[in-house]
């Protein structure tokens, strides 16, 4: 992996492609008063140096119908289920993210589902994998943050 020093030229393409992943690269450099080229081969670098691992599409889930979110932590019979229950997780679409955690539970998973009849089916999924030995839900009233550029931000006053 290649070792590469971030400079604040590098901070402001990362903030906008944070905002924004389609952002030409054209634009970006308008903006920095630079070279769209410059801009290409900083990317590149940061990706080479896997600062930037790649890009993503965020989707509005709410206008695809599934709105409803809840987080279940998963208490486990024995720890070294873990494995096993985790590829039994993977194969329900429904659920989006999963962490081993330290705690109170063995795996905490973030859901998303079409209303809470579905987010009980979902559960009642979980529920069933073997190794499970029972689930605790926790339903999303609402996201009121998902800011990645206020962490980043703070990375880079400590770099």
């Amino acid at each position: 992996m290649a070792k590469y020093k971030l400079d604040e030229t590098d901070h402001q393409i990362l903030d906008m492609l944070i905002e924004n992943t389609r952002t030409p690269f054209t634009d970006i450099a308008k903006k920095l008063n630079i070279s769209a080229g410059t801009v290409h081969v900083r990317v590149k670098k940061m990706e080479e140096a896997q600062i930037i691992l790649g890009s993503t599409l965020t989707l509005n889930y709410e206008k695809l119908g599934y709105a409803f979110i809840a987080y279940v932590g998963i208490f486990l019979k024995n720890t070294s289920q873990t494995k096993f229950v985790l590829e039994r997780i993977n194969d329900i679409p429904f659920v989006t993210v999963a962490h081993v955690t330290t705690g109170k539970f063995n795996v905490f998973c973030k859901i998303r589902a079409k209303n809470t009849q579905h987010a009980k089916d979902i559960i009642f999924q979980l529920d069933d994998i073997e190794g499970v030995y029972r689930t605790e839900t926790m339903i999303s009233l609402e996201e009121s943050m998902n800011d990645k550029k206020r962490l980043m931000h703070s990375i880079f006053k400590e770099l």
